[in-house]
């Protein structure tokens, strides 16, 4: 009966705070009002040990993180990131320059261990803050264990709001109408030579011959990925996540080789790159199993349950380094990716985007940039302009800096405690 009720206080709070971003529009983030509650919850009624009562303890988070990273190499197109690089290498630097700026500035300012437990979900998000609050733990530096989680929950809250309203009302519509007039530009000369095209033809008496056109039926030659999925019927959730538990085991076995010199969960999401470009594993393999959302709110709830040890004496004291670790962030980010953008051929504007997708990451990114594409674009012809030229360096850049450099950052980070 505890364990059920246990459940459905944890699974609660979950659906109330996707409520509530939902019916914001995503502008207040599920995250929050779900930390929120917990928060809450810990200094009123809910028992301490709720997520671990859930069955959201130790063990079932040993095997959610470790699955979760292979997943998330299943994710990874290494194709549009190569064909992308020059996003990725911005967003990259935005992720230095925050680093670059939280560790020296903030250094003045705030003890080291505060800054190295907060920094690392600055620039990613759940996992980084997941390695810092289980990094601590093990080092039984208890006292700091809500900063990476309080970090997740700030940059969420500020992350999203602020970033899409700096997009939507600043970065992307610039940059939207500057490649509107390039467009516009190409457009003219192109129909201007075209006519003095027509005209020497005519005067000079020429025949007009047709302009060569791409014949119909042209079929692109796609790599083939060797294949090790079973018929369908065989094919089964299962087997899928015997495929998954395969490479994590092998990945774990690899990090026990390696004795701690590289990251159990850098080598995790390594091998589920791996598998995923040898065709082992399916895209999203942990959604097709249908097991994806039940070990992300696992995940979340074991993160919420170290806001057990926060009091509301202690608030003042998280929340002025956190915001003020966040300026400066965002900060250093704006510098590192400006002083990139031009030998890289980017707009200021487009480089800063592309390195603030740090803060939220997919789905965020795809949303903010759709919505100013529909905002700018006066036709269908310009809306989908404006999506191909912004979107794929909005996406790359996410996933380069949320799902890869946040994952080391937090492991380094983890070494220098």
């Amino acid at each position: 009966m505890v364990a059920i009720l246990s459940l459905m206080v944890v699974m609660g709070f979950m659906m109330l705070g996707e409520w509530v971003s939902t019916r914001s529009r995503a502008y207040v983030p599920s995250v929050f009002i779900t930390a929120l509650l917990f928060l809450v919850g810990f200094w009123t009624i809910v028992p301490k040990n709720i997520v671990p009562a859930a069955s959201f303890g130790t063990a079932f988070i040993q095997i959610t993180q470790a699955v979760l990273l292979v997943h998330m190499g299943t994710l990874m197109d290494l194709k549009l990131l190569l064909k992308q690089w020059r996003a990725v290498v911005i967003a990259l630097s935005g992720v230095v320059g925050t680093v670059v700026l939280t560790m020296g500035i903030g250094r003045l300012l705030f003890d080291w261990h505060t800054i190295v437990a907060s920094v690392p979900p600055l620039t990613g998000g759940l996992v980084a803050a997941f390695l810092m609050t289980a990094g601590l733990k093990a080092q039984h530096i208890t006292a700091l264990v809500a900063f990476p989680v309080a970090m997740f929950v700030m940059h969420s809250m500020l992350g999203y709001p602020l970033t899409a309203w700096m997009l939507t009302a600043w970065m992307l519509k610039r940059e939207s109408r500057r490649l509107l007039q390039v467009r516009h530009v190409d457009v003219t000369v192109a129909t201007a030579d075209s006519a003095t095209s027509a005209t020497v033809q005519t005067t000079a008496q020429l025949p007009v011959c047709p302009l060569p056109t791409v014949p119909a039926k042209v079929k692109s030659v796609q790599p083939q990925l060797r294949h090790w999925q079973l018929p369908a019927a065989y094919d089964t959730s299962a087997f899928m996540l015997f495929k998954v538990a395969a490479v994590t085991g092998l990945a774990e076995w690899t990090a026990q080789l390696a004795h701690g010199t590289v990251n159990q969960y850098i080598i995790c999401l390594v091998f589920g790159v791996i598998a995923h470009q040898l065709g082992f594993l399916e895209d999203a393999v942990l959604e097709k199993a249908g097991v994806f959302h039940w070990l992300m709110y696992g995940l979340l709830a074991y993160i919420f349950a170290n806001l057990n040890i926060v009091k509301i004496s202690m608030l003042s004291g998280i929340l002025i380094p956190i915001v003020t670790l966040i300026v400066l962030g965002v900060l250093g980010m704006w510098i590192a990716s400006s002083l990139l953008a031009r030998p890289l051929g980017f707009s200021r504007e487009m480089a800063f985007a592309s390195a603030l997708t740090a803060l939220f990451g997919f789905p965020a990114d795809y949303i903010v940039t759709h919505e100013v594409t529909e905002i700018m674009g006066s036709t269908a012809e310009e809306k989908q302009y404006l999506l191909d030229q912004m979107l794929p360096k909005m996406l790359v850049g996410g996933f380069a800096t949320v799902s890869v450099a946040s994952v080391i950052i937090a492991s380094i980070f983890l070494k220098i405690l």
